[in-house]
């Protein structure tokens, strides 16, 4: 079947020429949207290629950009831990050479009373001693002289007797230091 035999109702040409018309205006047609329609969607579409490109390249940059912030702030977040594990660091030593300073301090502190309370004991020991070495040549000299049964005014017996009596006494301290001590 022949396409001019087909009942193609009014699409039929009833003249070739309007089948030559027909073609060069397609022809035309082709033509101008090539030329003016074409090149005005080829430059919107590299406009939009170039927008999306750029877009992307900032989004990469901005990116970029927001990774090297990041790993400057997670640098800087380090240092700073490391800054402060040396700061505590330095502080407890600090503060244990500060305890060690003081405990050194008190003790010489305590040594300090401790001699100076032991030294006054000792001049009151002595200062007692004294004391009672006058104390009981006297009385040991009143006592004597009751027992004796004669009187002991004399001057150089009183003193001998005193100091047989003391010598006696200055022997025995040394054992009843001893005892003084330990009970201190």
């Amino acid at each position: 079947m022949n396409i001019l035999e087909m009942d193609l109702g009014p699409l039929v040409p009833h003249h070739s020429i309007e089948i030559i018309v027909g073609i060069i205006l397609l022809l035309l047609l082709t033509w101008l949207i090539a030329k003016a329609v074409v090149p005005r969607f080829e430059k919107l579409y590299e406009e939009r290629t170039e927008t999306i490109q750029g877009g992307i390249e900032r989004a990469e940059k901005a990116q970029a950009e927001a990774k090297a912030a990041l790993e400057k702030y997670q640098a800087q977040l380090a240092n700073a831990r490391d800054e402060a594990a040396q700061i505590r660091e330095d502080a407890k030593s600090q503060g244990a050479q500060i305890v060690e300073e003081m405990r050194a301090k008190a003790q010489a502190e305590a040594n300090r009373i401790t001699e100076r309370a032991n030294a006054q004991i000792q001049a009151e020991r002595e200062q007692a001693v004294r004391e009672l070495r006058s104390e009981i040549g006297g009385l040991a000299t009143t006592l004597a002289g009751r027992i004796v049964g004669e009187s002991l005014r004399d001057d150089q017996r009183v003193q001998a007797t005193v100091d047989r009596f003391l010598s006696s006494l200055a022997e025995e301290p040394s054992a009843s230091d001893s005892r003084t001590v330990n009970r201190a």
